[in-house]
């Protein structure tokens, strides 16, 4: 393991694990989104495989004096498919390379094209990485549907790095019924043409597969059993195990008080600004947040009401509940039910303390705290007495 070592890794399409990572945060990411000078946007065709199509894309790139690929990615029939486009563009000349070739003869071939000494360059995805030929600004997918996502993006980006119009074909066989998956990622790539689309198609392609295991080799995949939170939950408490720190269980207190907490439409009559301030008073995690909360909605709206204090409150309660491990806090009628997790970390003594020092308070034999509240008590005297009653038990 080695310290202090900065490492920048670049990708046009990076792979869902690795766009997951920077996502969360564990990665740092920037984004180039400058195309180079003069470079214009690729024009992406979807299609079936037809011989007048793949004729008139050939005729269209060699009459500007330039070269194209056709990707045919299936070695034992490499050699009929060229034959068959030399049928279709008799006068073009005519290249194949595929990775099962001697090392020379692939490097001669290779060399052939980018000297321009052919003008179709038949080949399997043995192009998809280092080739930089400004004349090859055509290429034809066979098979497109076959491709992953970044995989076809990759191999779109063999074109279009000149100044010149690029065309890419994505053909697909007559007659055949595209899974959905499939579906999105061609309308994905014919969607994204744009300069600077590949976040926009990693993206995509971390929906599509998945995020895979962060952990482990799969670099792709869906947590579907558990979900995408409990997975986070999960990875960071077995970081902080893996650290030798205490782990404290997560426990999100329900409140059920059957009282007026919300934000008078005549207070905030904008819908928006209504719910940007719910969402700032349930993020305020203590009472300072929700002291600057209140502030700020007094100087915008004016005096703030009781239903809104009460909310405040409420906050200010839910986050004392979760502190120490309560579960659920149900009010029926004159009684107050305050059911404790499992994980609940109260002192036992301070429970017993609280039982003995309020008349009528009960704890059953089930752990649920019995409170008995006054019938005249408001809805702010009901939560700054339970307020108060949580503190005790702190």
């Amino acid at each position: 393991f080695r310290h202090n070592v900065d490492v920048v890794s670049m990708s046009a399409t990076p792979i869902p694990r690795t766009l997951h990572m920077s996502l969360l945060g564990l990665r740092d990411m920037s984004v180039i989104e400058t195309p180079p000078k003069d470079r214009l946007a690729i024009q992406t065709t979807v299609g079936h495989f037809h011989p007048d199509l793949i004729k008139a894309a050939i005729e269209l790139e060699i009459g500007r004096r330039g070269q194209v690929y056709f990707l045919h990615n299936r070695v034992d029939s490499i050699w009929s498919r060229a034959a068959m486009l030399q049928e279709l563009a008799p006068h073009a000349r005519i290249g194949v390379g595929h990775g099962q070739m001697g090392e020379a003869d692939l490097e001669k071939a290779m060399l052939r094209f980018v000297t321009h000494e052919c003008d179709i360059f038949v080949c399997t995805t043995i192009i998809e990485n280092g080739l930089d030929i400004p004349l090859a600004n055509t290429i034809i997918i066979e098979n497109a549907e076959k491709y992953g996502l970044s995989e076809l993006y990759q191999l779109r980006g063999r074109v279009g790095r000149s100044n010149r119009r690029a065309y890419a074909y994505l053909l697909i066989p007559p007659d055949t019924e595209l899974t959905e998956i499939a579906r999105k990622r061609l309308a994905a790539l014919k969607e994204f043409s744009d300069l600077g689309a590949g976040f926009k198609i990693a993206a995509l392609d971390l929906e599509l597969r998945g995020a895979g295991n962060l952990l482990g080799g799969e670099q792709h995949g869906h947590i579907n059993a558990i979900g995408f939170d409990t997975y986070v939950r999960m990875l960071e408490e077995t970081v902080r195990e893996l650290k030798g720190e205490e782990v404290t269980p997560e426990i999100h207190s329900t409140l059920n008080l059957g009282l007026d907490l919300r934000i008078p439409p005549a207070y905030v009559t904008d819908e928006n600004q209504r719910l940007r301030a719910y969402k700032r008073i349930a993020g305020a995690a203590d009472d300072a947040g929700r002291e600057t909360v209140e502030k700020e909605l007094a100087d915008r709206y004016g005096p703030v009401p009781d239903a809104v204090r009460n909310l405040l409150e409420y906050s200010a309660l839910k986050t004392a509940s979760e502190k120490i491990g309560v579960e659920i806090i149900d009010r029926r009628g004159l009684m107050l039910n305050i059911k404790f997790h499992q994980e609940s970390r109260v002192d036992p003594s301070k429970l017993m303390e609280l039982v003995k020092g309020t008349p009528g308070t009960q704890f059953t034999p089930a752990g649920v705290l019995r409170i008995p509240v006054e019938s005249a008590a408001s809805p702010a005297e009901i939560l700054g007495f339970l307020k108060q009653q949580l503190a005790l038990l702190g």
